[in-house]
């Protein structure tokens, strides 16, 4: 098992390339739940109300992914390192068991994803396959990739990234057989979700992604690098994803991916997104997963933390969340997207932080403008998505405006003294 500097500053020696990264990253944008999530929107908004939300909803994934990357790159520190000198040594532990418990449910997610697609393409040439072994096998194999390290994971990237990108250029060329781009908008729904509502499930859809970000830029040299993951991943790969899988929705009327690909002739390309791209977007799940409990449980091995996770992670498929997979996605966006807000506010604006790995030793136990800011930006988020006030119309945008707001205020008026000398 390779050195995965857990707890530690990447060093200059075991940098990657940028695009190297780009391709690693985008994995999160090309798979099941971002087809999925392409066609419920797509179903769910009229369709200029789709397009517009998903277009600006890739826009601030970017610019969040982008400043997270940059501090990545600065720092060579891992999203959860990072909490902790936002946040305190304390609190962070709470924030960074709130992140694996997230990522462990998406990889549930993305197990259930998986057993369901191959057990409809194993039917369609009249193989009848256990969903439940199809789910142990998945989680057997996600689990074993992991273990193997981050290199591993980015080789198979290497592979299934541009292969599943060749799949979605397919499936746009078929549905613009079907119709023009004008002829397929006045397809969708006369109502529906509000643009909000489709920028806040674009953005939550990922949401956990951005914040990150740092967990693989930290191994790119430059903010430029930083910069250039964000924009591949989320401006190009997520929103052209969520596009074109809400477009082939309203070209065919399908609501499920599989029926969808397999009805436009794309059984290969159903096979390379359910196994290349699923077993690839839940290895970097369980990573990350693992890089925040190494910083709760630092002697545990890394070994047994990925054991750990891939079992937790694969009960986590028995509990059906998919059945409210969007409601899913916006609670994702009002926890975590505040979390990257305010890193954002304390590293860049904030004249007493330091991240430097030497000052890690000063941070306290709690940082409480941080701490409460996060919480501010989530409580009005959810106050805003349950409509018990209204700021902007949009939960995203509450939610960073709020906690980076606060955040700026707070460290003025609670006093802290600079991490280091």
């Amino acid at each position: 098992m390779e050195d995965e500097y857990q707890t530690e500053p990447v060093p200059d020696e075991a940098s990657i390339s940028w695009l190297r990264i780009a391709f690693l990253n985008s994995i999160f944008s090309i798979s099941l739940p971002t087809f999925l999530g392409g066609l419920e929107l797509s179903a769910a908004a009229p369709a200029w109300t789709f397009v517009s939300g998903v277009v600006a909803g890739g826009a601030v994934l970017t610019v969040m992914a982008a400043m997270m990357g940059v501090i990545g790159t600065q720092t060579r520190l891992s999203s959860y390192m990072l909490a902790r000198f936002a946040f305190g040594k304390q609190a962070s532990m709470l924030l960074n068991l709130a992140f694996a418990i997230s990522l462990l449910g998406w990889f549930g997610v993305n197990i259930e994803l998986f057993a369901d697609a191959m057990a409809q393409l194993g039917s369609e040439y009249g193989v009848e396959v256990p969903i439940l072994g199809l789910e142990i096998l998945g989680g057997v194999m996600m689990t074993a990739l992991t273990y193997l390290g981050l290199r591993r994971i980015n080789l198979l990237s290497l592979v299934v990234t541009p292969v599943l990108g060749v799949v979605t250029i397919m499936m746009l060329l078929l549905v613009l057989d079907v119709g023009s781009f004008s002829e397929l908008l006045e397809r969708g729904p006369a109502t529906g979700l509000s643009f909000g509502d489709i920028l806040s499930a674009t953005v939550g859809a990922v949401a956990v992604g951005a914040v990150i970000m740092p967990d693989t830029c930290r191994f790119v040299r430059g903010s430029a690098g930083g910069v250039g993951v964000a924009i591949v991943t989320y401006f190009i790969a997520a929103t052209s994803v969520t596009l074109v899988a809400g477009l082939a929705g309203l070209a065919s009327g399908q609501s499920d991916i599989l029926p969808l690909m397999l009805a436009l002739g794309l059984g290969f390309g159903a096979f390379a997104i359910v196994f290349g791209g699923s077993t690839t977007l839940n290895a970097l799940n369980l990573y990350s997963a693992t890089l925040s409990t190494g910083t709760v449980w630092p002697n545990v091995p890394r070994s047994v933390m990925v054991l750990i996770g891939g079992i937790g992670g694969t009960i986590f498929a028995f509990l059906n969340i998919l059945d409210s997979f969007i409601p899913f996605l916006i609670y994702l966006t009002v926890i975590f997207i505040p979390v990257g807000a305010v890193i954002v506010a304390d590293y860049f604006l904030n004249p007493a932080s330091s991240y430097e790995f030497t000052s890690f030793d000063d941070v306290d136990p709690v940082r409480w403008p941080a701490l409460i800011a996060w919480g501010l930006g989530s409580a009005v988020a959810f106050a805003s998505m349950n409509e018990l006030i209204t700021l902007t119309g949009t939960v995203a945008f509450d939610a960073i405006a709020v906690s980076l707001t606060a955040h700026l205020v707070l460290v003025r008026l609670i006093p802290e003294k600079p991490l280091a000398a």
